[in-house]
C-alpha cells in the first residue's frame, strides 16, 4: 500500500512539474514608479533621517539598487530617455514646455515593445512628452491614460485631469487619485501580463501636501542641511518631504495590491526620479540641484525588485542611467524591442543578475540649457570643463585638471564630439526641418513643429494656452507656460495663435475654456484657419475667484494661481486639411476685456 501511495505521489509530481515550469516561465508584470523632482537624498534608504519612506525602501531591500544612476537635469528629457533608451536630443525633446517637450513621432517606446508582446499597458500621472495625438501616450504604446500630459500642473487638490482625451474633475489629492486609477488597472488586468506606469507629480511644486502629511512636518527641525545650506528654505524642505511620505504611502498601496492578488513574486517593480531636488535640501554632500548638470542635479535612486529572478539586497556599483532602462527591462522580461534606431543605453541585466560578464568602461552625458557634463565610473567633467575625482571628492570641491591633464583632455574631446552629434548632426537637421525654433535645450518660445489636429482614432485635440503664442497685449498668467492661461485680452489687435496641421478635413466642434467678468460679457470672437471662419459671443459671465485651497506654502513666483474655467460652446467649423496658424481674435469688444483663455478644444465630428 505504501509503495502504491509513493508511486501515486511521484506520478502526480510528474504531472505537476510542467505546470510549475509553465508558471515559472510566465511573463512578468511591470510596475514603474517615476518621482517628479525628488533628489537622491530624499529617501531614508539614502540616509535621510528626516523622512520615512519604508515602502520605497522595500523595493531596494527586496531587489537591486543601482548605486550610481543618472537621469537628466529636468523632467521631460529624462522621460524621453527612459521611454526610448536614447539620449533626449535625438528624439526631439529639447525643453519642458511650449512643444519642446514632445518626443518625435518616429521614436518607439518601451510601451510599444510591451504592447506588441501582448501586455496590457497603462499610464497614470504626469506624461510630459507631448499632448496631442499622435504625441499622446495612447499613441505611444499605452492602452489607457489618466493624468496630465503637460509638465507642470497647478492644481493638486480636486484637480481637472485627462481621461483618455477628455477632461474630468477629480476629487482628492492628485497623487492619491492617479494611484487609485493605477490600482483599478492592476485589478482589471491581474490575470494577464501588464505594464503599469505611474509617473507621480510630486514633489514638484506648487508646494502642496495633504494636511495629514504636512502636520507631521510643519514644525519639524531640519537636522540634515543642504550642501549649500545658505540657500535652503526650511519650509520647502519640509513640504517636499511631506509630499514624499504621501508618495511612499501610495507606493505601498500598489505593492499591497500586488500582494493581494499574489502577483508580487512575478512582478518587476521599478522606482526612480526624473532629476535632482527642486530646492536646496540634503543630498549627501553632492553639488547641484534640479537644472544643474552637476552630480546633485542628475543622480537619482533607482531600485528594481523582481523576487522571482533578481537577488534581494544586491547593489550595482557600475554607473548607469535612464537610457539603460528600456534595454534592461525588455531583456529581463524576454520582450522584443520595437524600433531599429541605435540605442545609447546598455542592457544592465548581467549586473542585476550577478552574472560574470565583461563590463567595459563607459561615459554618461548630461545636458541642459546648453550645458553638458560627462560622468565616468570615477570622474565627472563639469559643464565648464573642470574635472573632479568623484571617489575622493564627491562634492566637486577641488578640480584635478592639473594633476590629471590627460584624462581631462579625453573628456573635453568626448563632450565636444557628443555635443556635435546631438546638436549639430542629422537628428538636429531633422528637428530643424520639422520647424523647431531652437538648436539647443529649453526656452519658452513656442516650438514650430505644428500641432497635429483631426485624427479619427483620437478625434479630440486640446490646444492649451501652453502650446499657443500670445500676440499684441495678450500675455500668459505666469512666466511658466505649462499651467498658464491667456490674460489681458483687451483690444482687436490682440490674438492667440496655435500652429496646427489638420490631418483630416472635416467638421469640427469648437469649445473654449474661459472666464469672463459680468461687465465684459458679449464680446464677439472669431476663430480662423486658412479660409475657414467661426464667430460667436462670449457669454455667460463666469468670474470665479482664484483658488485659495491649493497651496501649503505660498505659490512660487512664475507659477499661475488657478481658478475654475467654464466651457463655451463656440459652434462648428469646417476645416481644410493642411498646415497653418489657427487664430483666435476679437471683432467686437463692448467691455474692457474679452476673456481669459485656458484652452481651445477641437473635436472632429465627420
Amino acid at each position: 500500500m505504501n509503495q502504491i501511495f509513493i508511486g501515486l505521489i511521484h506520478f502526480m509530481g510528474l504531472l505537476l512539474l510542467p505546470l510549475a515550469r509553465l508558471h515559472a516561465a510566465e511573463p512578468p508584470n511591470i510596475v514603474i514608479f517615476l518621482a517628479d523632482d525628488a533628489g537622491w537624498g530624499d529617501y531614508s534608504q539614502s540616509g535621510n533621517t528626516q523622512v520615512s519612506t519604508p515602502n520605497i525602501d522595500s523595493i531596494a531591500m527586496g531587489g537591486v539598487s543601482l548605486d550610481r544612476f543618472y537621469v537628466c537635469p529636468v523632467c521631460a528629457p529624462t522621460r524621453g530617455e527612459f521611454l526610448t533608451g536614447r539620449y533626449h536630443p535625438r528624439g526631439g525633446v529639447r525643453g519642458v514646455s511650449s512643444g519642446h517637450e514632445r518626443l518625435d513621432l518616429d521614436e518607439k517606446t518601451i510601451a510599444d515593445a510591451f504592447k506588441a508582446a501582448g501586455y496590457a499597458t497603462g499610464a497614470f500621472g504626469k506624461w510630459h512628452n507631448g499632448s496631442q495625438w499622435p504625441y499622446h501616450p495612447t499613441a505611444r504604446g499605452f492602452d489607457e491614460y489618466f493624468g496630465h500630459t503637460s509638465g507642470h500642473w497647478g492644481e493638486y487638490f480636486d484637480a481637472p485631469l485627462e481621461e483618455n482625451g477628455r477632461m474630468i474633475r477629480t476629487h482628492g489629492y492628485i497623487v492619491d487619485v492617479c494611484t487609485d486609477r493605477a490600482l483599478g488597472f492592476i485589478e482589471k488586468h491581474k490575470d494577464k501580463p501588464f505594464l503599469c506606469y505611474v509617473p507621480f507629480t510630486t514633489p514638484h511644486s506648487p508646494w502642496a501636501a495633504p494636511a495629514r502629511d504636512w502636520q507631521r512636518f510643519k514644525d519639524k527641525p531640519i537636522t540634515q542641511a543642504a550642501t549649500d545650506s545658505g540657500r535652503e528654505v526650511a519650509n520647502e524642505t519640509r513640504c517636499a518631504l511631506a509630499m514624499l511620505e504621501n508618495q511612499d504611502m501610495n507606493v505601498g498601496r500598489v505593492l499591497a495590491k500586488l500582494k493581494e492578488h499574489q502577483l508580487e513574486e512575478n512582478t518587476m517593480v521599478l522606482y526612480f526620479s526624473d532629476n535632482g531636488p527642486n530646492s536646496m535640501r540634503w543630498t549627501g554632500g553632492m553639488k547641484g540641484r534640479k537644472g544643474s548638470t552637476d552630480e546633485g542635479g542628475v543622480r537619482s535612486v533607482c531600485y528594481i525588485r523582481w523576487p522571482a529572478k533578481l537577488p534581494a539586497g544586491h547593489i550595482v556599483t557600475q554607473i548607469a542611467g535612464a537610457i539603460d532602462l528600456l534595454p534592461t527591462l525588455t531583456t529581463l522580461a524576454g520582450v522584443q524591442r520595437v524600433g531599429e534606431k541605435p540605442l545609447d543605453g546598455r542592457d544592465l541585466s548581467p549586473l542585476l543578475l550577478k552574472q560574470n560578464t565583461e563590463w567595459p568602461d563607459r561615459m554618461i552625458f548630461s545636458s541642459w540649457a546648453g550645458n553638458v557634463s560627462v560622468r565616468t565610473q570615477t570622474h565627472r567633467l563639469d559643464s565648464s570643463g573642470q574635472l573632479y575625482d568623484m571617489v575622493a571628492d564627491p562634492g566637486q570641491t577641488t578640480p584635478t585638471n592639473d594633476s590629471e591633464p590627460a584624462l581631462a583632455a579625453i573628456l573635453v574631446e568626448s563632450v565636444r564630439k557628443w555635443r556635435q552629434e546631438m546638436f549639430d548632426g542629422s537628428d538636429v537637421a531633422k528637428s530643424k526641418s520639422q520647424g523647431s525654433r531652437k538648436k539647443g535645450d529649453g526656452g519658452n518660445a513656442v516650438d514650430l513643429r505644428p500641432i497635429p489636429v483631426g485624427y479619427r482614432e483620437f478625434p479630440i485635440t486640446m490646444l492649451p494656452a501652453r502650446d499657443g503664442e500670445p500676440h499684441g497685449e495678450v500675455k500668459r498668467s505666469s512666466g511658466a507656460p505649462n499651467c498658464s492661461y491667456f490674460v489681458n485680452w483687451t483690444n482687436k489687435d490682440d490674438s492667440m495663435v496655435w500652429l496646427v496641421d489638420v490631418h483630416n478635413a472635416g467638421r469640427y466642434e469648437v469649445t473654449i475654456d474661459y472666464t469672463c467678468k459680468q461687465p465684459d460679457t458679449g464680446a464677439t470672437i472669431e476663430l480662423s484657419f486658412q479660409d475657414a471662419r467661426l464667430t460667436g459671443k462670449v457669454e455667460p459671465a463666469w468670474d470665479p475667484p482664484l483658488y485659495t485651497n491649493q497651496d501649503t506654502l505660498p505659490r512660487p513666483a512664475g507659477e499661475s494661481r488657478m481658478k475654475d474655467f467654464h466651457t463655451l460652446k463656440l459652434g462648428e467649423i469646417t476645416l481644410p486639411a493642411g498646415r497653418g496658424p489657427l487664430i483666435l481674435r476679437a471683432i467686437d469688444i463692448p467691455g474692457q476685456s474679452v476673456m481669459d483663455v485656458r484652452r481651445v478644444t477641437l473635436t472632429l465630428l465627420r
